[in-house]
């Protein structure tokens, strides 16, 4: 049995009751609350979706008042070096087909019979400012010792052997090679103790087209949560240079796979392509945040690459394509159909919502207006062509890869310049 309160707990009892003055405007309180609780969330998301809505290329620099790693310089106040126009440069390319013997046959041109070579000579210069030179010496000096890693799709590896052929002419010829080890693609340059590496992982999480050789599936699926399945083979980099666009683009809904791709009856939910996006984004940031050191290491993600396969888009004959373009668009507002604004929003979301640390490489208002540098027929095909292809050359012209040398270099130009002038 409990002994009854002594006088002084019953004292303090009393005095902590509350008065009736005090209970009423509480339960009013309360009451509002739940009332208009909705308009409340209503006015808060909408203050949220203002302040997430406004383009990628507007998201502020993470840790800008602190010098990042590699940085020996920064870009003029107000100079956005995504936005400007092309210009024509006669000191252009930077490397010739020829001399670098790393490009793919797919991305080889002018071997493969392209009649012209203006594509090849135009430089990106930003309204205000402009790109500092690309310094082969100074990166090369830089990757010392170094792991440089590009990690996601095809369009990724072209701008991976852009930096390869931007770079391997100052390296003798016995103290350089490229490997390849499944998804995994190794220049090293020896005398330098650096390696520059491509990744193959178009989702950068687990998929069923994740074999670096045979991946043409169109019914495509994503493992969820499944990013270190790759993940754990870029531990260690130094520079790391993301992509993902392309592959998620199957139509308005993806497939997300749940459980595992052993399991004997798969788990698989229909979700809207913006949403699978945005975990694979939300993914990638996660694992930059728990294995990357922002005071040692730099991240970078380069925007969709831009591809041009319906001329419509730019006051051209209906079903034409890039085929036989040799100009490009004029139009600075120019944007494709090809290129969703609804995925350049998730990247703007996600990032904003995110403190880790990541140099967003905004390449594709500025490759847009590119309808002139792509592939087209001029590349090696993976099949022969038949008799109706080659009576139709818009039916297999390649209007998503892009010519070596020739735009690629510039996205690597802009990712010299954020890595060391950020």
């Amino acid at each position: 049995m409990k002994p009854p309160p002594s006088s002084s707990s019953s004292l303090i009892l009393r005095k902590n009751r509350l008065s009736p003055f005090l209970f009423t405007l509480l339960a009013f309180i309360v009451f509002v609350t739940i009332l208009y609780s909705e308009d409340f969330s209503c006015i808060f998301s909408q203050l949220e979706y203002s302040s997430l809505s406004a383009p990628p290329d507007s998201i502020s620099r993470m840790n800008k008042n602190k010098k990042l790693p590699f940085a020996i310089g920064e870009t003029e106040d107000g100079c956005d070096v995504f936005s400007g126009r092309w210009v024509h440069d006669d000191s252009r390319p930077l490397y010739e087909e020829e001399e670098c013997p790393y490009i793919q046959p797919q991305l080889t041109c002018q071997k493969q019979g392209r009649p012209d070579k203006d594509y090849r000579q135009w430089r990106w210069q930003p309204h205000g400012c402009s790109l500092p030179s690309f310094n082969a010496t100074l990166m090369l000096e830089t990757l010392r010792g170094k792991r440089m890693l590009y990690v996601g799709d095809s369009l990724n590896r072209g701008q991976y052997v852009s930096m390869v052929c931007l770079l391997h002419r100052l390296i003798p010829e016995n103290a350089k090679s490229m490997e390849t080890f499944g998804s995994l693609t190794v220049f090293t340059a020896k005398d330098y103790n650096a390696t520059i590496e491509f990744y193959w992982a178009p989702f950068l999480l687990e998929s069923n087209s994740d074999d670096a050789v045979v991946h043409r599936i169109s019914d495509r699926v994503v493992r969820k949560g499944s990013i270190n399945k790759h993940g754990k083979n870029w531990k260690g980099a130094d520079i790391v240079v993301f992509n993902t666009y392309l592959w998620w683009m199957t139509g308005l809904e993806f497939k997300i796979l749940q459980g595992s791709f052993d399991d004997e009856v798969k788990d698989i939910a229909m979700v809207s392509t913006e949403d699978a996006y945005r975990m694979g984004m939300k993914s990638m940031l996660r694992w930059v945040k728990k294995n990357m050191d922002p005071k040692k290491t730099r991240v970078f993600f380069t925007s969709m690459s831009p591809s041009h396969q319906k001329s419509i888009d730019w006051g051209g004959e209906p079903n034409m394509n890039c085929y036989n373009e040799t100009t490009m668009i004029e139009d600075q507002s120019y944007w494709g159909s090809d290129s969703r604004k609804s995925i350049m929003e998730v990247i703007g979301q996600v990032f904003r919502r995110s403190n880790v640390p990541i140099t967003f490489l905004n390449i594709t208002q500025l490759s847009s207006y590119r309808k002139d540098a792509h592939t087209s027929i001029y590349k090696k095909q993976w099949s022969p062509l038949t008799a109706e292809q080659l009576a139709n050359p818009v039916s297999y012209a390649d209007c998503v890869h892009w010519c070596l040398p020739g735009l690629q270099d510039t996205w690597n130009e802009l990712l010299f310049a954020k890595l060391f002038y950020p």
